[in-house]
């Protein structure tokens, strides 16, 4: 019989309408999980949503922005009258700008890559940690390797992913014993779907597959491929050295990836 850890499990998840969150959506569903689906475009939820329940799953869509913190405690006040409990709480909403820093015309997609990026994964913890810890639930945080290193051309990114790893790395301590785990994502270039993957680029499938699995077992954290796992390491030992790697690696090109996929 197949495994389904999630089936009949509350679970939000942000940033549902599109990539990892749609995937991680209908994986879900697949274990009959009671999803709450939560994104601004409506229109992109429901045609996820409806995929979803064409394998039997209820599912919850409630547009929200993420950067507005009354749509965040709504989000949550909302799921726990429909449901009336909250298991898992997947903070994937997020967005980039690929862009060096010295040809920005201004700061204002700075301001709000944190604000989607970073305060919207607070405003939902927030709201949801205390049924969560009525629950003994999961809190997931879909962070990037941009969370780990500094990715030329998406320094903001990587300031508000960093930003939001610090914050769940003291969040989890915070909350030992308290029976609510707390598992960071560090993906890193993800194809969606219908997209050939190549290089440094992950199936969409497979990530959100190893999300859930790490999820499943309450995780610290999952650091994607053996290339960034990599990467990490020579920050540490070798920092010159994968400063090197990574300004050939991605900023010779950084016209051509402006127009890519950015780390999820």
């Amino acid at each position: 019989m197949k495994s389904e850890p999630f089936s009949n499990q509350v679970v939000i998840i942000t940033g549902a309408s599109s990539g990892i969150g749609e995937e991680m959506a209908l994986q879900l569903a697949a274990q009959h999980a009671r999803l709450v689906l939560a994104a601004r475009r409506s229109d992109l939820l429901e045609n996820v949503a409806a995929r979803c329940r064409e394998t039997g799953a209820e599912v919850l869509v409630l547009p929200t922005d993420v950067s507005d913190p009354a749509q965040c405690k709504q989000l949550i006040e909302q799921t726990l009258t429909h449901f009336g409990r909250i298991d898992t709480l997947i903070n994937n909403a997020g967005f980039s700008i690929i862009c060096p820093f010295d040809e920005l015309t201004d700061l204002t997609g700075y301001e709000q890559m944190m604000a989607v990026n970073y305060l919207g994964s607070l405003y939902c913890t927030y709201h949801a940690l205390p049924a969560l810890k009525q629950s003994r639930g999961r809190i997931v945080a879909i962070a990037s390797a941009a969370g780990k290193l500094g990715v030329p051309t998406r320094s903001g990114y990587s300031a508000s992913k960093q930003a939001m790893a610090g914050f769940f790395d003291a969040l989890r301590i915070e909350l030992t014993g308290a029976g609510v785990s707390v598992t960071i994502i560090y993906p890193g270039f993800v194809a969606t779907r219908g997209r050939v993957p190549g290089g440094m680029v992950m199936l969409v499938e497979t990530c959100a597959r190893q999300i859930l699995r790490a999820v499943t077992r309450r995780r610290r954290e999952l650091v994607m491929t053996p290339l960034i796992k990599t990467a990490v390491a020579l920050k540490t030992i070798f920092p010159a050295l994968l400063d090197r790697v990574l300004a050939r690696l991605l900023l010779r090109d950084s016209k051509l990836r402006r127009q890519g996929n950015p780390p999820e």
